[in-house]
């Protein structure tokens, strides 16, 4: 079956990619907004793009039926910096949780039971359940049709030390 994207309905071209770009890991955001809340959400499309310098890209769509950036992007915008957490399995829950459309007052870290500890780097804050994350800034952000492509450059990690061979 062939399928044009021009002629193929945004949802379907959706489910097509996330079928077929796999294994597909999830980046874990947390931001921070002007006034020092933390968000934290998960995004799908995600990945390390290069080794030197250290970029990850990911996208980031705009709210559903709008041409508004959700939190992460606006936030990411205003601060500059932001911080991936690897998802595991035991965090799945959790996470999901976070993937919640709750409105901007509404913690989505106090409504998975999450707390956070300081970035070595960054300003904002790491998941402190996460076994490993990226602080990040900014390197640049494309805005393309209804979504956002962010790339930033790692600028610390932390990975517990039981999974450093």
């Amino acid at each position: 079956m062939n399928f044009q994207m021009d002629k193929t309905h945004p949802r379907q071209i959706y489910n097509l990619l996330m079928g077929l770009v796999a294994p597909r890991p999830i980046a874990w955001v947390t931001s921070m907004d002007e006034e020092g809340r933390i968000n934290a959400a998960p995004f799908s499309s995600y990945n390390y793009l290069c080794t030197h310098p250290p970029i990850i890209g990911m996208g980031v769509t705009d709210r559903t039926g709008t041409r508004i950036p959700k939190d992460t992007a606006h936030n990411i915008r205003r601060t500059g910096e932001f911080v991936i957490n690897v998802v595991t399995e035991d965090l799945l829950d959790k996470m999901n949780i976070c993937a919640t459309d709750f409105p901007a007052e509404i913690s989505e870290l106090e409504m998975a039971g999450l707390t956070t500890t300081p970035s070595s780097v960054v300003k904002v804050p790491r998941i402190a359940e996460a076994h490993a994350a990226l602080e990040c800034t900014e390197f640049t952000t494309m805005e393309i049709g209804r979504s956002r492509i962010i790339l930033g450059r790692v600028v610390a990690m932390y990975i517990e030390d039981k999974f450093v061979d």
